[in-house]
């Protein structure tokens, strides 16, 4: 006979995963608002600006705004892979390229 699952503790650990996890998710969101600057924004208009973002229905704004994130998460990934001396040249590298495109 096989032993009986012990279902409170399943759901205990599960429990805990949880909190990890959004935990985690609002330290990663955090992270973001430092990372793009928008900590320098008063809340209210980084309030105001979030809402606006999630009632718009304007899929070209929409689109604009996932190819920037994309634009932003791809140079920040080089430049944490360049080293300390990543912005200067990467920078110089980002204008030539948006200058002949």
């Amino acid at each position: 006979m096989r032993k009986p699952r012990d279902i409170n503790s399943e759901l205990k650990a599960l429990e805990a995963k949880a909190k990890t996890l959004k935990e985690r998710r609002v330290r990663q969101l955090g992270e973001l608002v430092i990372a793009t600057g928008a900590d320098a924004i008063d809340t209210d208009i980084l309030t105001g600006a979030l809402l606006g973002a999630v009632a718009t229905k304007d899929t070209n704004a929409k689109e604009g705004w996932r190819k920037a994130g994309v634009v932003f998460f791809q140079r920040g990934a080089r430049k944490a892979a360049t080293g300390p001396d990543r912005g200067a040249a990467n920078d110089a590298a980002a204008d030539r390229s948006a200058a002949s495109a």
